[in-house]
C-alpha cells in the first residue's frame, strides 16, 4: 500500500471497506434477507447502511443529491418501519452506484482538499470521511452478527494486509 500522501490511504482503505461491503452482501444468506433483527429486516440494516454511505461520505447537504430509484421516505430510517422490500439485486445495483460515485470522488482528492468544506456543510471533508468509515463499520459488524449468530459462517474481510482475491473465492472465512 502507498503511505505517501492521505488521499492515498483514504484510497486504499477505502477500496478495501467497499469489497468488505459488497461481500457482507453476498455473504446473507436468503433465508435470512427478510428476518427481523432489532424489529426491522435484514435487507433494511443494508439499505441504511448504505444510504448513510451515499449521503454522508461526500456531501451530506448537496441540493441535487439523487436519492435511488429504490427510495421511498422512511426507507433509510431503522426507527420507523417500512413496508417495501428490498431484493439482494436492488441493492447491490444501488451499491455498484455507490462505490462507482466514491472511488471517483477519492479518486480526484488532493491531500489539502481534506480540510475544505463541501458546499453548504458543516463538516470538512475529512471528518465526513471518517465519520462514514465509522458509521459503515458499526453497521457492517451488525449485519455481520447477525449472519454469524444466525449460521455460524463468518464473512470474509480483508484487514490491513490480505491481498483481493481473484476470481471464484470462498465469501466466507
Amino acid at each position: 500500500m502507498k503511505q505517501n500522501s492521505l488521499v492515498e490511504i483514504i484510497e486504499e482503505q477505502t477500496g478495501r471497506a467497499l469489497w468488505e461491503v459488497r461481500n457482507l452482501i453476498d455473504s446473507v444468506p436468503d433465508q435470512l434477507w427478510n428476518k427481523e433483527y432489532c424489529e426491522m429486516p435484514c435487507y433494511k440494516h443494508i439499505y441504511h447502511m448504505l444510504h448513510s454511505l451515499d449521503l454522508w461520505y461526500i456531501n451530506p447537504r448537496d441540493k441535487n443529491f439523487q436519492e435511488p430509484d429504490i427510495h421511498e421516505a422512511n426507507l433509510n430510517n431503522l426507527d420507523i418501519e417500512s413496508f417495501k422490500k428490498l431484493s439482494r439485486e436492488q441493492l447491490l445495483c444501488y451499491f455498484n452506484r455507490i462505490e462507482g460515485k466514491i472511488k471517483e470522488y477519492v479518486s480526484e482528492l488532493t491531500d489539502e482538499q481534506l480540510l475544505e468544506y463541501p458546499v453548504d456543510c458543516e463538516y470538512c471533508k475529512f471528518t465526513l470521511i471518517l465519520a462514514q468509515f465509522r458509521h459503515l463499520h458499526s453497521h457492517m459488524g451488525m449485519i455481520m452478527g447477525f449472519v454469524i449468530d444466525d449460521t455460524g459462517l463468518w464473512p470474509r474481510v480483508l484487514g490491513l494486509e490480505n491481498p483481493f482475491p481473484q476470481g471464484k473465492y470462498d465469501k466466507y472465512l
